[in-house]
Order: C-alpha cells, then structure tokens, then sequence
C-alpha cells in the first residue's frame, strides 16, 4: 500500500498535480537510510539559495526509522521555506531506486529537479551554483565534483569525475566508471527529464543511471559540470551501485560504443593486446569484429608474437589480428587500457601521436 503525500495536492490519473509550483524540487528515493538522514537534511536546510524549493521523498519500503527522521525534520524544513511532500509504500520488497525517483518527481512540481541520494550530504552552494548553470543550459544535464566520505576512498575514481574537461564529459561515456556527470550530482528542468525519462524500473541489478544518461546524448543532450564540490558523496558497501555487475554495465558500454562510435568508423584499432582488449574483440558483434584492423601494444612480448588468433571463432581458418608496436598502428583507436594506472605512460604515448580524443581514440576500459 502506498502512503499519500503530505503537501497540499491531488492525485490525477496516477500522477501527483501540485497546485502550485516551486523553483527546485530536490528528488529524493529513500530506503533504510536512517544512519545518514540527519547529515543529508542538514544540507538540505543549509542551502544558501534564495529560491523556492521542496523536498520530494519516496520511501521505498524502508524497514528501520527512516521517515521517522524524517518527519522529525519537517518543520525545521518547513520553516526554512522548503515544503517537504513524502509518500512510499510498504509492500514486502522494495521496488528500486528507479521506480522511487520517478514516483519522487512524479508528486513534486519544481521547474528543476535536483537529485539527492538519502546518504550523501550537499554542501550549501549546491541548488544555487546548478540553478544558476541550469538556466545557462537549460538542455543540459547539469553535475559536480565532489568530496568523498571517507576521505581518500576510490581514489582514481574521484579524481576522473572532478579532473575531466568539458569535452571529455561526452568523449570518456563508455569508460568503466559509467557517467561522466555522476548521477548524485545531477540537476535539470523537468523538461529535460520529461524528455528523457522516465527512469529504468528494473530494481536491483539495474543501472537506471547509466541508462538515463545514455538516452539523453541519444536525444543530443549536452553535460556541463559545475567546477566547485557540490555533495559529500559517501562510500559504503550497503550501496545500491554495487548491485549492478561488471558485466551488465560492459554490455551497454559497448552497445553504446558501437551505435556511436564504430558505426562511423571503416576500420580500428584496439589499443591494447592483453585482457581488456581481446575481451572486446570477442565482444563485438561479427561486422564490427571484421572493422578491426589490429591490435597495438607496448608488450615486446605480444608484439614479437606477431598475432592474437581468434580461437572461439566458428570461422575456419580462424581469424589472426596482428599486434603491431603502438608506434607502427594506424588510428583510429579504442583504447582498453585503464587510465591513471600506468603512472602516465598511456598518456605519454597517446600525446607522443598528437592525437586528438573524440576523433582519433575513446576510452572504453
């Protein structure tokens, strides 16, 4: 059974009418957060924005105080100005952080819509710098950088998200690490998300997230990152990203790569004869495996060895890609070399070939 909302308005066909509408509606899917509530809405009620603004929760199907906590902020919020409207459901089983965002945005009735994980902690900038961005972009999808909880957890991680440039928010959207603007962060119009969306309602397992993200530069939506932190984005075990397999988030990487990038090209090159990058080649479907061209590598070992044999192919004689030194390689290339792991070196030896990312190479690994 679902709960109502609590803020004056009424049901309409399933969906939640607000009588009146608020500039930022800050969208948050609650399950068994009760730990972290306090801190969360404590950034909530420190926001430095002199707009209006509401906090739409969904509790979905939390067992613990969570909406206690909740509740026991509500007219601290109130009297802040933000008017908090909360429903949920307490069936059995949670639906999933997908279904929870979207029956979330569902009952509130912002212009933008600011999505907060009921673990993390904005700082007091946040609705203003990204209200602010969003009416420069309003067709973008708008993040931030963040500070990691604990201090120092995923390292290399953190430092992707808050070092990429702005054309490598587009260019590095295959990568391992999934979007480029990460979802915590995320702030639009309600149009964008009405164009885009409705979130995967998929539950556990289902990386609504990267999914959403893939749709909107489907549709040619644009990202734009606000380079200030944001969100205390908190590490821990019990979180819902870690439900997602390294193999479903490989299958729609490549997808992706291959309807936006391999399409456009003839021919390639994978960067890299070892694991990540023979992986990809028995990953392709058969016309794209046929595009490659070879492989290149920095190995002597795979080099001198001259080929890498496709031995699962059904193809007689299987098929034999050369591995060439990187330097001897024809572009374009996808490189399956992981960044920041090889002390700059992939680095060097990308520059050393005066290449340009987004034309000449991506990253996939």
């Amino acid at each position: 059974m679902e709960t109502q909302p609590r803020v004056g308005e009424e049901q309409n066909g399933g969906r939640v009418a607000q009588r009146s509408s608020v500039d930022v509606s800050i969208i948050m899917p609650v399950y068994n957060a009760s730990r972290w509530l306090d801190q969360c809405l404590q950034g909530i009620h420190q926001q430095d924005f002199c707009g209006s603004m509401e906090l739409s929760v969904f509790d979905d199907a939390s067992t613990d105080d969570s909406m206690a906590v909740l509740e026991a902020w509500r007219d601290r919020l109130e009297a802040r100005g933000v008017a908090v409207v909360v429903s949920g459901h307490k069936s059995a089983k949670p639906r999933g952080v997908g279904h929870s965002k979207n029956q979330a945005v569902a009952q509130s009735s912002g212009e933008f819509l600011c999505f907060q994980d009921s673990d993390d902690i904005m700082l007091p900038h946040r609705v203003r710098l990204q209200f602010e961005s969003s009416l420069l972009h309003p067709k973008s999808l708008i993040g931030g950088r963040i500070c990691r909880l604990p201090d120092g957890s995923t390292e290399r991680y953190t430092r992707w998200i808050n070092s990429l440039t702005p054309d490598q928010l587009q260019t590095q959207a295959f990568t391992s690490h999934g979007p480029t603007v990460v979802m915590p962060t995320w702030f639009c119009s309600r149009e964008l998300f009405q164009k885009v969306g409705p979130f995967d309602e998929g539950g556990k397992g289902v990386p609504e997230d990267l999914l959403f993200f893939y749709q909107h530069l489907r549709q040619g939506g644009s990202l734009v990152r606000v380079n200030e932190c944001l969100l205390v984005y908190r590490y821990h075990e019990e979180a819902a990203t870690h439900s997602v397999t390294e193999e479903t988030m490989w299958k729609l990487r490549l997808d992706f790569l291959q309807e936006r990038v391999l399409s456009q090209w003839e021919h390639f090159t994978i960067w890299s004869a070892g694991k990540q990058g023979r992986k990809l080649f028995r990953s392709l479907s058969p016309s794209y495996q046929k595009k490659v061209r070879a492989f290149c590598d920095v190995d002597v070992k795979k080099i001198t060895r001259g080929f890498y044999t496709y031995e699962e192919s059904q193809e007689r004689p299987k098929p034999r890609i050369p591995v060439l030194d990187f330097r001897d390689a024809c572009g374009p290339f996808i490189v399956c070399v992981k960044l920041d792991m090889t002390g700059g070196v992939l680095e060097e030896n990308l520059s050393s070939l005066h290449l340009k990312e987004g034309i000449d190479y991506y990253h996939f690994s």
